[in-house]
């Protein structure tokens, strides 16, 4: 997904450039680009070290020291902030054209969904979804203006186009005519935090969110395209029908329009079993998820869906919505219902906590997980790169 300005505080962009036989410059504004960025940063640096060569990394504000994993990597922050879509427009078309320029880069690698029309580099952009498209409603106006005019524009400057999903590259496809063979796909990954946790673990950390009580989580953003309000509706169900103990974890700061979930999050009979956490530190994420009976994603579009692979990782079952990329992250082992229905969500609850099949849905999402993996996207990516240098 694009990034939504000011809705997104924790954005940052930032330009990499391998200063070495390769040269190439990234940019990226959204977390899972951050730790792609790092896998291809580390699979570019250790490939030159040898050499001696220097790797910069560029910065559009103050980054993360996590960048600077290797001492051949040299950081530099460049201007202005790209907070809103006039300075995305200026950071794009003025700044990056600049120092693309400076650096003599060969190959300009845009994490998430953004390139220049103005430079001639060979470019390489990574899309994550066209959100936009589906729910422009959900939108601010400066925003799905911008996105609508440049976006379809980016994907036609673009020298090569990298989807997260096979459910995007369809959609790219479908937005521009572009054959689904001539765009790639490298998957994101999951952090190392998350694990499968042992018995005493787990207890130890529903003691710590639950009062001891067993529960489910959702993590991500809350607007409506996450479709909370219905995932409420259908823990509502499932409280009454069954008078099972659990509790529900909302994982994410409220992000917009969120109006109607809270009106009904008042309103439920439940409502002390619902426990929301607008923020949790890494370690204290993925212990969270490893702990729970299972995680529920009921969006209505996302363009990998992070939160499940990181379900998988912990060998945690996963209820998950029927649309665009979700069962194909979630993969065969999967409870897959459709978002629209809280009733089969509450199904779905009620299920996973006394399916005799559960071992076997584990043991499918541990074959699946493999293919996920960051030093896999990171090859890909690399590959066309270096595709694209000697061209």
């Amino acid at each position: 997904m694009l990034p939504y300005g000011n809705y997104f505080p924790d954005k940052f962009s930032y330009l990499l450039n391998f200063e070495c036989c390769n040269q190439c410059a990234v940019s990226s504004e959204r977390q899972d680009g951050r730790y792609r960025a790092l896998h291809l940063g580390d699979h570019q640096a250790n490939h030159h070290t040898s050499s001696g060569t220097p790797v910069f990394f560029h910065f559009d504000r103050a980054f993360d020291q996590a960048f600077i994993f290797h001492p051949s990597i040299h950081p530099i922050i460049i201007g202005p902030q790209a907070r809103h879509p006039i300075l995305w427009y200026w950071w794009f078309e003025k700044s990056i054209p600049k120092v693309l320029k400076d650096c003599r880069a060969d190959v300009f690698l845009s994490m998430d969904g953004y390139c220049s029309l103005t430079t001639e580099r060979q470019q390489v952009m990574v899309i994550h979804d066209l959100a936009y498209r589906h729910f422009p409603e959900q939108v601010p106006l400066w925003v799905r203006l911008f996105y609508k005019y440049y976006v379809p524009r980016y994907v036609q400057k673009a020298d090569h186009l990298v989807t997260v999903s096979e459910a995007s590259r369809r959609d790219v496809s479908d937005m521009s005519g572009i054959d689904t063979g001539l765009i790639s796909v490298a998957y994101n990954g999951c952090r190392t935090e998350f694990r499968p946790l042992n018995g005493a673990s787990i207890q130890k950390v529903k003691e710590k969110l639950s009062a001891g009580e067993p529960y489910f989580i959702f993590v991500g953003a809350i607007h409506p395209r996450k479709n909370v309000l219905h995932l409420l509706q259908a823990f509502e169900r499932f409280k009454w029908s069954s008078g099972s103990c659990h509790k529900l974890i909302l994982v994410g700061r409220k992000a917009w329009m969120t109006e109607d979930l809270d009106r009904y999050l008042a309103s439920m009979s439940h409502r002390s079993s619902v426990i929301w956490m607008p923020y949790l530190a890494a370690n204290d994420l993925a212990d969270a998820v490893a702990a729970a009976s299972a995680l529920i994603c009921p969006s209505y579009l996302e363009g990998f869906g992070v939160p499940v692979l990181e379900a998988l990782m912990c060998d945690v079952p996963v209820i998950i919505s029927n649309r665009f990329s979700l069962p194909e992250v979630g993969g065969p082992g999967a409870y897959l219902v459709d978002p629209d229905s809280p009733e089969q969500i509450s199904y779905a609850m009620e299920t996973v906590l006394k399916d005799p099949d559960l071992p076997h849905r584990i043991e499918l999402g541990r074959s699946h997980r493999t293919k996920f993996d960051w030093d896999k996207s990171a090859e890909v990516i690399a590959k066309i790169i270096f595709q694209k240098d000697e061209n």
